[in-house]
């Protein structure tokens, strides 16, 4: 029995202790938020001075509203594909389902600096191929720019909304719209109003990954990026490369709340419900 209960422990010990581990450093960071001290060496006593410099400082700002902007668009279009891709998985009888399939999730495990050299590659092939042509014809200069970050951020977005809503059909009863096809409803009408209400949690769920995974993403915005744009997570890695700055610190603070209350709400719509489960 002693035995029992000691291994029964030895879980719940490690995954403390990795906690503690991960956590830590997010801690300190917050903390460090608070010192009055410019690197953080010291403590030297309370102070806010970083959160109102960090409210001042204009390219900060630039950055994040780059980010948002890019972030915004890239969940749209990636909540929009997912979702018909996950659609059409789901219903697909095909015998090139499962070749299907593994397109739309390898990008899910292909390392992110492959991602981002392949698509620096074909957005150097396009623009050069292309590219003097819509000069000369519609007069339209094409380069790397914020456009094609938005295109990057959507194609590896893509793939994780499709994964979140796949799993959400996956648990779909097929009796609710059998019922409502036997009641007369049309197929569109059957889509609105029966199946886009019960997977919608999967749906804006994806979002909220989708919009996280592209405000964080640095490595394959640092590959298609132009010269100019600065989105935040360049921006900090700009920062960091000249010190340490206290301002960073407050920032990185902002955004762990911002993660911890999205991840929150994907979790909480990822939950089932037991209305919809009924």
């Amino acid at each position: 029995m002693r035995n029992y209960t000691h291994r029964s422990r030895f879980p719940f010990v490690m995954t403390m202790l990795t906690l503690v581990f991960l956590y830590t450093p997010l801690i300190v960071v917050a903390v460090a938020s608070f010192n009055a001290s410019k690197y953080g060496g010291a403590w030297t006593g309370f102070s806010l001075k970083w959160y109102e410099r960090l409210f001042q400082d204009n390219a900060i700002w630039d950055a994040l509203v780059n980010t948002l902007v890019i972030a915004l668009i890239a969940t749209f279009f990636a909540t929009l594909l997912g979702t018909l891709a996950a659609l059409a998985l789901h219903r697909s009888k095909h015998k090139l389902k499962g070749i299907y399939s593994a397109l739309v999730y390898t990008p899910l495990v292909v390392p992110d600096i492959l991602q981002g050299i392949g698509l620096l590659l074909l957005f150097e092939i396009v623009l050069s191929t292309f590219g003097e042509w819509m000069r000369r014809t519609f007069g339209i200069e094409m380069g790397l720019g914020m456009t094609t970050i938005v295109i990057a951020h959507i194609t590896f977005c893509l793939s994780y909304v499709t994964m979140v809503v796949l799993g959400r059909l996956q648990e779909f009863d097929r009796s609710v719209i059998e019922a409502a096809q036997d009641l007369g409803a049309s197929g569109l009408y059957t889509f609105f109003r029966v199946t886009l209400p019960i997977i919608s949690p999967g749906i804006i769920a994806g979002a909220l990954f989708s919009f996280t995974l592209s405000i964080d993403d640095f490595v394959i915005t640092f590959f298609v990026k132009g010269a100019g744009d600065t989105t935040l997570p360049i921006y900090i890695q700009s920062a960091m490369r000249r010190g340490t700055p206290a301002v960073i610190n407050a920032l990185s603070v902002i955004f762990l709340l911002m993660t911890f209350v999205l991840v929150f709400v994907t979790q909480r719509l990822l939950t089932d419900k037991k209305g919809l489960k009924k």
